[in-house]
């Protein structure tokens, strides 16, 4: 770090993006859970016609995208806030309405630590249950604390029923409940109407999974009007052209070709469930899952060694060597049918020369 580097940043631990860039090229990608099918013919054909118009700032309300979400979610433009990413969504949350701290599973998406700690945000970490469950009677007495729940979690894969959101909700009204939905596409179901029925809720989207837009960077969030003009503010404080022209017509795209994205969560779901059975049956304890992707550990094998072993065969999946509960798992993405196969076939020969 440089001189210059101001000193509350000295200790900042950034995302790591080691495995996610140039160098992975050749690999087969198992690690980011991005979609293994490219964006709808409509996003690609709507992005190509925005880029003739890419001397003019895009609209920095993305008002067409505003109405084509609110009248799919029944809520209003008005509740709707756009980012680059949902990563920006989440930042502008911590920034702005953390005042009080800010409380979240201890094992979760790595990026509520990160920017908590960005943005100076005091937090509390909950523990897991048995299973790496969410309990919602450990979600009460929490002061006020903006609360954020990832439904289904990452990187366990696992989901909470509306029911227990709702309870984590009306018992802590004095908190904001942050539900961050970025595989809600694969569960099947939103909380989106528990931003009709109360003012504590944000829930916040992505364009980057069940979409294939995740090089477009487009994440969203839903909220109630005083919220909303919350968030908007510091995005326009901040940047308040953050989403580029040719993202927001691809988007307006994807969301005009729904039977496209239906039929790719359909194939990525069955493809998931054969993948799970499959790797039961090599010895492997696998969550349940409500995502795009799944949480493994092998009953022998450590997680450092399938990691580094499929590495070797140009296969890339997510490790986890913190905390220290998580290392003999590992995260592996859905990719297409045929990946799939090449990841298991190689696989079987890991665990086969591992196991003896």
């Amino acid at each position: 770090m440089s001189r210059f580097l101001h000193s509350k940043f000295t200790s900042l631990t950034p995302y790591d993006t080691s495995e996610e860039v140039e160098s992975m090229k050749g690999y087969i990608r198992l690690n980011t859970n991005e979609s293994p099918f490219p964006p709808s013919p409509k996003a690609i054909e709507y992005a190509h016609k925005a880029s003739a118009g890419l001397n003019y700032y895009p609209d920095p309300d993305c008002r067409k995208l505003a109405e084509a979400l609110a009248a799919k979610n029944g809520i209003k433009p008005s509740n709707i806030v756009f980012g680059n990413g949902s990563d920006e969504i989440l930042s502008f949350i911590f920034m702005a309405l953390c005042e009080r701290g800010a409380a979240f599973p201890d094992i979760t998406y790595s990026f509520y630590k990160i920017l908590a700690d960005l943005h100076g945000v005091k937090y509390k970490t909950i523990p897991l249950r048995e299973g790496f469950k969410i309990l919602t009677e450990d979600y009460s007495d929490l002061n006020g604390r903006t609360i954020f729940i990832a439904n289904p979690n990452a990187p366990t894969s696992l989901a909470l029923d509306s029911g227990e959101l709702e309870l984590i909700i009306s018992s802590n009204r004095d908190s904001l409940i942050v539900i961050d939905e970025a595989y809600a596409d694969f569960l099947g179901k939103s909380a989106v109407r528990f931003i009709r029925k109360y003012d504590n809720v944000i829930i916040v989207r992505t364009f980057s999974k069940s979409r294939s837009l995740a090089g477009a960077r487009l994440g969203w969030c839903m909220c109630c009007d005083e919220i909303a003009r919350d968030i908007r503010t510091i995005k326009n404080a901040i940047a308040p052209y953050n989403v580029n022209a040719m993202t927001q017509a691809a988007a307006l795209g994807s969301l005009e070709d729904e039977e496209y994205t239906r039929r790719n969560i359909a194939m990525i779901c069955r493809v998931r469930d054969n993948t799970k059975s499959r790797l039961r049956e090599m010895g492997f304890e696998v969550l349940d899952s409500s995502t795009n992707f799944l949480f493994a550990k092998h009953e022998t094998i450590g997680g450092p060694k399938i990691y580094d072993a499929l590495k070797k065969h140009r296969i890339i999946i997510r490790h986890f060597s913190e905390p220290f509960v998580l290392d003999d798992w590992n995260r592996i993405t859905i990719g297409s049918a045929e990946q799939m196969q090449v990841f298991l076939e190689v696989l079987k020969g890991v665990v086969e020369r591992e196991g003896r």
